[in-house]
């Protein structure tokens, strides 16, 4: 190991010295932090001689943003805190695509970036190597707040409290920035020895729960949309319980898939971007919505009318009523269904009535004008093609989706079951799904819960996140990668073609992507699409990471958001 002396920045010979990377890593692992992704660079060196001396498992991405994707994999598969160290300048800003994924889908990281010396901050450009004028400014897009730390002895408090901040809804990533100097000078300041972050609470307002169940013991046909909140929240009972009780039908949005039962008798499944299911809910009286600002997916790309009152419930104030006026309840998911269930309990309710028909006949009635508009779509290999990958995959194992046909297909149609389905939808950026299945892989195992899991991309994503073949490599990760080529950009050739009549810039030249992955010494086979079903059951029979190609071209089920 080598060190550098904090005054000259040279090459020193290895000490056991103490210094600011320490306290960074002496209070990650208080707080309970096992695992940490990132890149080692120049400025954060002190931060990497420190893991040497403490036990935290570093898992070394190839591309910055794609360690904030695993990152964001390792908290979404193990509702523990990601932690991601950054280096400075480039390492920083290539991590900011996969940081907005995590702020947009409210996924709990801590980041510590490096920072130039403190000499070289302020407003002198001193022409230091990855010098910013504002590094943490760059970040205060897609992070909940951004902090510098400016001396060693605030690195515990501070560390501590950007813990606390991310677990407190709405979750979301922290970006603190350390100096290269703060983190390599010698320190007086004795180990970190215990370290305690607790979320905040959020509970609703008593008059706002009280109002709701007014509206609720008079609603003759109430609907409930299940956001990404509702399974951030860990509201699946209550859920189940409210539902339950007021005989309401469910549907779950793209965030919200898994948060209630598909086969229920009262689950509308995740069929949110049908007309069919658009009509149902903009006929219900009251519409519970339940950690989704009704955006463009959800409302059916803002078609969606509702006829009714919404009660709409989330952590962050400015979702309420950003997109429909309704009795806006601002808390935290799990807590504010809590409160519900159990003033619900008390409340005399009325007998649902959707015009004559009961709510389970409705779902019912509802689900198979879905299947009917599908099968008239010409889309029987699709249809298979997805059911085939849903008979292959335990009932627990834990995807992670791309942006790519496939994943806009298991919005609507995966069945969950005891997994968990994650996807990019939060901010459609490419290149997700393998990375975050790196870190939920890594997750598991970490918490003594190994398992693995299977990553779904398209050739164009999966090319944003290639070289992550080394880092599975590297770390022998339980990943099965399934990479669905169909010779370019799909959705936006699909999308042009409908708008425009021909498609302009979406053909992808590939590489053999059966031979790449062998180049990186990780198994691989290409089949035909009938196949990928045996095909995926044998690489999750196997050690290590394995790839599964298939070469075809997927359609999308029509948009129903246009018909009219």
């Amino acid at each position: 190991m080598i060190d550098f002396d904090p005054g000259t920045a040279a090459p020193t010979k290895g000490t056991s010295q103490r210094n600011g990377g320490d306290l960074v890593v002496e209070t990650l692992e208080a707080l309970g932090a096992k695992t940490v992704f990132g890149i080692p660079g120049q400025h954060a060196l002190g931060l990497f001689d420190a893991m040497g001396r403490g036990n935290l498992h570093f898992v070394s991405s190839r591309v910055e943003n794609n360690s904030a994707f695993a990152a964001d994999g390792y908290s979404r598969a193990t509702g523990e805190v990601g932690v991601l160290f950054l280096s400075t300048g480039p390492g920083a800003l290539t991590s900011l695509a996969g940081l907005q994924e995590a702020y947009a889908t409210g996924v709990p990281m801590v980041v510590v970036a490096s920072q130039i010396p403190l000499d070289g901050l302020g407003a002198r450009r001193k022409g230091m190597l990855h010098q910013l004028d504002d590094q943490k400014a760059s970040a205060a897009n897609v992070t909940k707040s951004q902090r510098l730390i400016q001396h060693a002895s605030g690195i515990p408090s501070a560390i501590q409290d950007a813990w606390t901040e991310a677990i407190s809804s709405p979750q979301g990533p922290v970006w603190l920035e350390i100096p290269q100097n703060v983190l390599l000078d010698p320190i007086m300041v004795p180990p970190v020895e215990d370290a305690l972050a607790e979320a905040a609470d959020n509970p609703p307002r008593v008059e706002l729960i009280r109002e709701a169940v007014k509206w609720l013991s008079t609603a003759e046909r109430p609907a409930i949309i299940a956001g990404g909140g509702t399974r951030r929240g860990r509201a699946e009972k209550s859920l189940l319980s409210i539902a339950g009780k007021l005989r309401a039908p469910v549907i779950c949005t793209p965030g919200g898939n898994g948060a209630f039962p598909w086969n229920h008798e009262l689950s509308l499944q995740s069929w949110i971007e049908d007309r069919h299911m658009t009509d149902l809910l903009e006929d219900a009286d009251v519409l519970i919505v339940i950690g989704s600002s009704l955006g463009e997916v959800t409302s059916n790309y803002f078609t969606f009318e509702p006829r009714g009152r919404i009660i709409q419930i989330d952590a962050e104030p400015r979702v309420l009523e950003s997109n429909s006026p309704g009795l806006g309840i601002r808390a935290d998911a799990g807590q504010a269904l809590a409160a519900l269930d159990k003033a619900l309990q008390a409340a005399p309710g009325i007998e649902p009535d959707w015009h004559g028909v009961t709510p389970e006949t409705l779902v019912k009635e509802s689900l198979a004008k879905v299947r009917e508009r599908l099968e008239s779509q010409d889309l029987g290999k699709e249809l298979k093609f997805m059911a085939d990958i849903r008979e292959a995959v335990p009932a627990d194992m834990q995807t992670f989706w791309d942006m790519t046909i496939a994943a806009y297909w298991g919005w609507s149609c995966w069945d969950a079951r005891d997994g968990q389905f994650h996807s990019a939808q939060g901010a459609g950026g490419l290149g997700y799904g393998f990375p975050a299945a790196i870190g939920g892989a890594v997750g598991l195992e970490t918490l003594g819960k190994p398992g693995r899991v299977l990553a779904v991309s398209g050739d164009g994503s999966s090319m944003y996140s290639i070289s992550e073949l080394a880092t599975a490599k590297q770390h022998n990760v339980p990943v099965t990668w399934l990479i669905v080529d169909d010779g370019g950009y799909g959705i936006l050739r699909e999308y042009m073609v409908g708008a425009f009549g021909k498609a302009t810039a979406t053909e992808l030249a590939r590489p053999d992507f059966v031979k790449l992955a062998e180049a990186f010494g990780v198994p691989a086979t290409k089949v035909a699409p009938e196949d990928v079903g045996d095909a995926l059951k044998a690489g999750f029979a196997a050690d290590g990471p394995n790839v599964v190609v298939v070469e075809t071209l997927l359609r999308m089920f029509s948009p129903t958001h246009l018909d009219s």
